[in-house]
């Protein structure tokens, strides 16, 4: 017997993850020039389909059968290798090789470009990617970001042995990279890290345990050890960068003991450690490897916030696609008031994820060209985006399955892998606690947000928005500041820490919102997104009040994904009663 078509699960496979997406070729080209536009675009729509197809069932294969650890050869001898399905190598041929992602910050040429890309590139084509694969863009990130920190601090001898195979795209020449960091004493606490470093016969090696090690084969690793005599904390660390082999090829004595059998990244290795005297290199001043390595932790936080928010949009597009072919009680799922609820749940985190990573990207461009005030923007919004866009993905999946129902929680479909890989997002390289002290950090000793504030407040005189949108983002701007403020001076408890990076967050993603829908023109998608920010998260509401009618209606246009006129919008601008401190 036959079902209607409107009874069969429906079946996104072979949809372009960038056509799908209206809102996608608009930010490009408001963050990117229209040169760069009009040459990477090509890449985008191509890596857009192979998303929707390929990749996808690549990354299904691949977490189904992750990588083992080979520690013998059939004659005995020591191999240390780790076996990659062929799954998963097809993908690390894609990311690295075709499409350059960790090598194109960092030379000339991918793509044919005469120059570096800049981040909204490899962030834009990370953030479609990740919809596919989450687990490989670890090391994707972790290989740019290494690099990073190589050509930023590391001796030119050093930085020139190793540059030409770290940014290579031929796929049998290129070098990963890797971060061991994490110890099992010390664990957040990298100031109690005590892995030793000993300078022996003018060669320096390295003594220790490295408890969660990503991409554990990794050609080479950034890890901070403590020279021998030196003092306690933070202080007394210095960075090292650990070759996997040696220069006669032979591998350098460190074993990986045994992979972790992780709940998420299940296509990606994650090992453990035994340093045992191995052979490696200073990088950067003695005694200041904890402030060194921050760099290539704050860029592999903003990556891991990109990540998250690409896999928002992953949940958010399943969820669209069944809602609108599938139908239940006479409607389709989508025509549903409950429905409507969630799924504009959804898509408000998702946009404000997006919104947030796309305008740092450009943030990073101008503090590498020397920026003052952009590298103090780079260096709050990172923690901000690490805290906050990292936690509702979580949410996000989880409510992205239940749309799909029963179907979500098997294993066929992706819903439970993006579940499953969401919820690393907030624990690798600092946990939420330790992101959101971060941001306090930031503001104390750094004197961020004074910065933040003004630039959002520039946003805002750029755009020409309606007085009734300026006004109310305008007065947040500075109530959520000034209470954030007042908290840092008063040396506020931690337990309000978390509340305060939110509360940044949400008034943060509301302004680019609102900046964005005035610079792409009559669309005004996003000034509706930036309103319902501010209802939902940042004003309090009667918790058994009703929707306004105009909202409804708003919200509906929002989940078909069409153009809105200004005139639609304004009407969702919220009346104020009362001041945000007392929801904070």
């Amino acid at each position: 017997m036959s079902h209607q078509i409107d009874s069969v699960v429906p079946d996104s496979r072979g949809h372009s993850a960038y056509a799908s997406d209206p809102d996608f070729a608009r930010l490009f080209r408001l963050y990117a020039d229209d040169a760069l536009v009009r040459h990477v675009e090509p890449r985008l729509e191509a890596l857009g389909a192979l998303v929707g197809d390929e990749l996808e069932q690549l990354a299904l294969t691949a977490d189904k059968n992750p990588p083992t650890l080979q520690l013998r050869a059939r004659n005995g001898t020591e191999s240390q290798r780790l076996e990659k399905h062929p799954a998963y190598q097809r993908l690390e041929e894609y990311a690295l090789a075709e499409f350059g992602l960790a090598a194109m910050s960092h030379r000339a040429g991918v793509f044919d470009w005469p120059e570096r890309l800049p981040p909204i590139v490899k962030y834009s084509l990370t953030y479609l990617f990740v919809q596919a694969e989450f687990g490989l863009m670890c090391p994707v990130s972790m290989t740019d970001s290494l690099t990073r920190t190589l050509r930023k601090f590391g001796d030119p001898a050093l930085v020139e042995r190793f540059i030409e195979p770290l940014t290579s795209q031929d796929f049998g020449e290129l070098y990963q990279g890797a971060m061991f960091m994490t110890e099992q004493e010390a664990g957040s606490d990298v100031g109690a890290t005590i892995t030793e470093a000993r300078l022996e016969d003018g060669v320096w090696r390295l003594y220790g345990d490295k408890w969660f090690c990503s991409n554990p084969d990794a050609d080479l690793a950034m890890v901070l050890a403590r020279p021998a005599g030196a003092e306690r904390g933070t202080r007394g660390l210095t960075l090292f960068l650990l070759p996997r082999k040696l220069a006669d090829g032979s591998l350098n004595n460190y074993r990986i003991i045994r992979l972790k059998d992780k709940m998420g990244t299940r296509s990606m290795a994650s090992g453990e450690i035994v340093l045992e005297g191995a052979e490696a290199y200073i990088v950067g001043e003695q005694g200041k490897g904890f402030k060194h390595m921050t760099d290539m932790i704050n860029m592999s936080r903003l990556s891991n916030g990109v990540r998250a928010a690409g896999l928002m949009r992953r949940s958010l597009n399943e969820a669209l696609f069944v809602a609108r072919n599938r139908s239940a009680f006479g409607k389709r799922l989508i025509e549903l008031p409950l429905m409507e609820r969630q799924l504009i749940k959804i898509m408000v985190s998702a946009e404000q994820g997006r919104s947030m990573v796309f305008h740092t990207a450009d943030c990073l461009r101008r503090a590498d060209a020397g920026d003052d005030d952009a590298a103090k923007l780079l260096r709050i919004l990172t923690p901000l985006i690490k805290f906050r866009t990292t936690r509702d993905a979580r949410k996000a999946a989880g409510d992205g399955m239940e749309v799909r129902g029963g179907c979500g929680y098997i294993e066929e479909f992706s819903d439970a892998r993006v579940l499953r890989d969401s919820h690393l997002g907030s624990i690798w390289e600092g946990t939420s606690n330790i992101v959101a002290l971060d941001v306090f950090r930031a503001i104390r000793r750094e004197g961020t947000l004074p910065v933040l504030q003004r630039y959002l407040h520039s946003l805002l005189g750029d755009a020409g928005l309606p007085e009734a949108s300026m006004a109310l983002l305008a007065n947040l701007i500075d109530e959520v500041a000034d209470r954030a403020l007042m908290q840092v001076d008063a040396d506020a408890e931690e337990a309000d820490v978390r509340q305060i990076a939110s509360a940044l967050y949400n008034i943060t993603s509301a302004v680019f919102l609102a900046w964005e829908a005035a610079k792409m023109g009559d669309n005004w998608r996003r000034l509706a997104l930036a309103h319902l920010v501010i209802v939902h998260k940042l004003l309090p509401r009667d918790p058994l009040g009703t929707s306004h009618p105009d909202q409804a209606e708003l919200i509906r246009a929002l989940l078909e994904e069409r153009e809105l006129a200004l005139d639609e919008v304004i009407r969702l601008v919220p009346a104020r009663k009362h001041r945000v401190e007392e929801v904070v």
